[in-house]
């Protein structure tokens, strides 16, 4: 496997989020804001890269019986000093996504990949997937919360766009608008793959 493969692999064709639909509760959750959703996602990818490395690492020594209970002890690991980092260099940001950051232990796509990439390659390489996968989600969940925070405020990364007379559309920042701006941008995508497989087929 080619190192850009792995590093670029997760920016679209595997993406986490539009592509593979992985990691929902971070996704509709902390998404009603584009600074929220980047935070969130540079969390994530800085637990991917850790977990991805030590588990690649790791991987000869870690019985088979035990692999799983073992790359949920190193992930917690990482998403533990990314808790503590957040609290102590950014406490406001950690006010908003401080319930949030422990659930990374569960998220899917951390264990899905120390799963079936870390534990198959070696240490670069899985770094390299962690990265990848970890600036997809990045990306996924930065765009999700621009389009929201946008439409539902009026502002982008707490920048006010419209002035005064705009008229904020709320549901868009509450849980039912992450459904629906999800779900918008999910069939737009797959409009364009499916247009684009057509026009090669033809």
């Amino acid at each position: 496997m080619k190192a850009s493969y792995a590093l670029f692999n997760g920016l679209w064709r595997e993406n986490p989020t539009f592509r593979l639909v992985l990691g929902m509760c971070p996704t509709l959750a902390v998404t009603n804001a584009a600074a929220n959703g980047l935070s969130m996602g540079l969390a994530t990818a800085f637990v991917l890269v850790g977990s991805n490395m030590m588990v690649a690492a790791l991987k000869k020594v870690i019985p088979d019986e035990v692999r799983i209970p073992a790359y949920v002890i190193i992930i917690a690991t990482f998403v533990t000093i990314a808790d503590l980092a957040l609290a102590a260099f950014f406490p406001e940001m950690y006010k908003v996504l401080g319930l949030f950051i422990p659930l990374i232990v569960v998220n899917c796509i951390i264990l899905a990949r120390a799963e079936a990439f870390a534990a198959k390659n070696t240490v670069f390489m899985s770094a390299l997937d962690g990265l990848g996968m970890g600036l997809g989600f990045t990306w996924a969940l930065t765009f999700l919360g621009i389009i929201r925070e946008i439409i539902g405020m009026g502002s982008v990364f707490g920048i006010n766009l419209f002035g005064e007379g705009f008229v904020s559309w709320i549901i868009f920042i509450l849980p039912p608008g992450a459904f629906l701006t999800l779900g918008l941008i999910l069939a737009f995508f797959n409009a364009m793959l499916s247009k684009k497989k057509k026009v090669q087929c033809s």
